[in-house]
Formats: structure tokens, C-alpha cells, sequence
């Protein structure tokens, strides 16, 4: 029932973002850093560095508005995908190829509706620590070459802003649409990763079936949802760093900003070198497979039917 499947989304994203957010802040600031005044050198450094300035719970910076919208996006990213691939098998016959792409197509592009904000918010929050790292670090060698008896002094803590008044501020200047900067770029991924990752997802878990009735063992499921999360991540990595760097509203010491998809696209290519576009690739798969592992097998071991079928006999 549609019901279950959004519960079961709903749960599946809450679960796996919990287990892996601290690697997917690790993947928007390594993906934000550009040539020059350079934070960190890999997942690891990145994670270290934000524990010690930032503290445990530094690692968690924005993690609350992706548990809030989390539950809705994978809801309707499985929810939809079931739906467009009943709606176009309903001659009874196996989908083809083709038919799976095209669920998952139409998967991705309803999913940017909560995806994109979600993205948007998040993003401001993990790089928050970055920029303020870099601020600290350029004011702290600006003291030691005009002044080493200043240095000694405690820079000043800038606060930072939360969710709510970034959330707030985008819409006194710029509307609704201030929250959904980035979307032609977020289509740009989800759409391919979908096109990806669904018909992946549900020819490697048929592998493990031995019976079409019968569904996959859970661990079979897991790995279908690990090894194909993966895969459609790294494939869609380059529209994520383009995304990444649209939708940050703060920038660093020196970085640049960018007017669209082409500007970006061709700044980074021109200034970085193609190897840019594959930053936090690493550290985007390891997010996605578990990530998805988790989701599936939520999904396909079907909690939500669970707890439903509950309902009725404990009124009973």
C-alpha cells in the first residue's frame, strides 16, 4: 500500500543518514575546495580537523534538516519508482530495460520537489566549518606577518547561522525560488543516478531470488542496494560537484563564484583540471551504498507492513 511505502522510505532514509552523514560532510567540503587556500588533503584529514575544531557534534552540522526532509525525499524516490514501473508493466509482461530507465527517470525528477531545499540548506551548514576554518587561518597569518605579539590573541567566534534563518532570509530576498537554486544541476544528477541505480538495483537482486515470488534474501538486497548505490554515484559525481559548488551560498579566501551550469562547468575544467570533477568521489560512495543497502532492505522487508498488520489485531 502506498502508505507502507512511504513509511518504509521514510524510516530507510532516517536509518542511513544517521550511519553515514559525518562522510557526506566530508564529501560537500572536499568537494567546495578550490585551488588555493586548500583545508583538507582526504575523507580522513577533513574528519579529523572538524572533530578537533568543531567538536563530535561538528560532524553532524546540518544533519537535522536532512532527517527532517529525508523521510519525504526517499519516500517518494521509492514510492515513485514502484509506481511508474506497475504503471508500465501493466500488460503483465517482465520490463525491459529501457522501461526500468524510464521508472527511474521518473523516480529522480519527482524527487527534486523536496531533494533540492533539502540540498540547499544542508550544504550551507557543512560548509559552514570549512569557511570559518579558512577565515581563522588567513587572520591568524595575517597577525603573524604584521604583528607576532597579536597573533597570541583569540580570534573572535563567528556565529553561524541555523537552517531556520537561512531558510528565512532566502525568502525575504529571493522567494521560493531562493531555496531552489541549484535545481536544473540537481536534475542533473538524481535524474541519471535513478536511470542508473533502480534498473541496477532490481537485475542484481533478482540474481538472488530463487524464486520470482519470492523476495530476496535481506542480505542479498543489501548488497544490490550497496554495489548499485556505488556505482550510480561515482557515474553522476561531476554533476554533484557542480551542484555542490551552485548551491553554496558562502565562499572561501580567493574562490570563485559561478552563473550557472556552463560557468561552473567551465571554470572548474579551465582552473582545476578535470580531476576536480571527481572530488569526493570516494567519499560519495561510501555514503550512497550503505546509504541505500539500508534503504532497501528497509523497503523490501517491508517494516511498515509490519507495524501496520499490528494495528488491527492489537484493537482485536
Amino acid at each position: 500500500s502506498l502508505p507502507a511505502k512511504l513509511i518504509n522510505g521514510g524510516i530507510a532514509g532516517l536509518i542511513g543518514v544517521t550511519c553515514v552523514f559525518p562522510i557526506d560532510l566530508a564529501k560537500t567540503r572536499l568537494q567546495n575546495q578550490q585551488n588555493g587556500q586548500r583545508m583538507y588533503t582526504s575523507l580522513s584529514d577533513c574528519l579529523i580537523k572538524t572533530i578537533r575544531s568543531e567538536g563530535y557534534f561538528g560532524m553532524y552540522r546540518g544533519a537535522a534538516v536532512n532527517l527532517t526532509l529525508v523521510t519525504p525525499e526517499k519516500a517518494i524516490k521509492l514510492a515513485a519508482n514502484d509506481f511508474f514501473r506497475h504503471h508500465l508493466s501493466k500488460d503483465g509482461k517482465k520490463l525491459t530495460l529501457l522501461k526500468e530507465m524510464l521508472a527511474g527517470c521518473g523516480a529522480g525528477t519527482c524527487q527534486v520537489i523536496v531533494t533540492t531545499p533539502m540540498e540547499m540548506l544542508k550544504i550551507q551548514l557543512q560548509d559552514a566549518g570549512r569557511i570559518a576554518a579558512q577565515k581563522k587561518l588567513m587572520a591568524a597569518q595575517a597577525q603573524i606577518s604584521s604583528s607576532p605579539a597579536a597573533a597570541a590573541a583569540e580570534p573572535a567566534v563567528e556565529k553561524r547561522p541555523t537552517a531556520t534563518q537561512i531558510t528565512r532570509e532566502l525568502l525575504r530576498s529571493k522567494g521560493i525560488a531562493g531555496l531552489y537554486k541549484g535545481l536544473g544541476a540537481t536534475l542533473l544528477r538524481d535524474v541519471p543516478f535513478s536511470i542508473v541505480y533502480f534498473p541496477l538495483f532490481a537485475n542484481l537482486n533478482k540474481l538472488g531470488q530463487k524464486d520470482p515470488n519470492v523476495k530476496a534474501p535481506f542480505y542479498v538486497s543489501f548488497l544490490s542496494g550497496c554495489v548499485a548505490g556505488s556505482t550510480a554515484a561515482v557515474a553522476v559525481n561531476p554533476c554533484d560537484v557542480v551542484k555542490t559548488r551552485l548551491q553554496s551560498l558562502q565562499r572561501g579566501v580567493n574562490e570563485d563564484t559561478y552563473s550557472g551550469i556552463l560557468d561552473c562547468t567551465k571554470k572548474i575544467w579551465q582552473r582545476e583540471g578535470p580531476t576536480a570533477f571527481f572530488k569526493g568521489a570516494y567519499c560519495r560512495a561510501l555514503v550512497i551504498a550503505p546509504l541505500f543497502g539500508i534503504a532497501q532492505v528497509v523497503y523490501f522487508v517491508g517494516i511498515a507492513e509490519f507495524l501496520l498488520d499490528l494495528l488491527p489485531k492489537h484493537r482485536a
